[in-house]
């Protein structure tokens, strides 16, 4: 688990050092590999929040098509509240629901629990256990199984495969 870990580190790392430099020569991928490859050695191996993610060819194309529904789902609540806004005579019915994930792992509800919370419109407020408490600016369904259709399940079903 510790060489998994230090391995997407260091891919982590060169691709952050390519997004921010912005030049892909040589010297700057020398530069990036060598950086890259000492702070993971020296601190992933001892982080353990890489081990619960799969790297299973199923788990990157969930991962590819997660990129794609979150996008999808940021565009539409962000027209959602948009249009909220310009039309003050649309209801609003804010409240806070619980919602439940069947996601196991840490890394995997965190995610899920961003994933709603940079959607406008939803907030997650707490995380216990497999629960999740989010602020819902029109609330829709205030029963657990709906409430979790309606905001998470469109995100949990990749995240599972992906996590676990």
């Amino acid at each position: 688990m510790r060489i998994k870990n230090t391995i997407v580190g260091f891919f982590l790392l060169l691709a952050t050092w390519f997004l921010l430099n912005g030049k892909y020569d040589i010297v700057t991928l020398g530069i990036g590999i060598l950086i890259s490859l000492f702070i993971s050695l020296i601190f992933c191996n001892k982080c353990e929040i890489f081990s619960e993610m799969n790297f299973s060819p199923k788990a990157i194309l969930y991962f590819i098509v997660y990129v794609f529904v979150f996008l999808t789902e940021l565009v539409k609540s962000n027209f959602d509240v948009a249009r909220r806004v310009l039309t003050p005579s649309l209801p609003i019915n804010p409240g806070i629901v619980e919602v439940e994930t069947k996601l196991k792992s840490k890394l995997g509800r965190m995610i899920l629990a961003n994933s709603i919370t940079l959607t406008p419109g939803t907030l997650t407020v707490k995380i216990e256990n497999d629960k999740l408490f989010i602020h819902w600016i029109n609330v829709v369904n205030t029963d657990i199984e709906n409430a979790t259709k309606d905001i998470a399940a469109k995100f949990e079903k990749y995240l599972k495969v992906i996590y676990g």
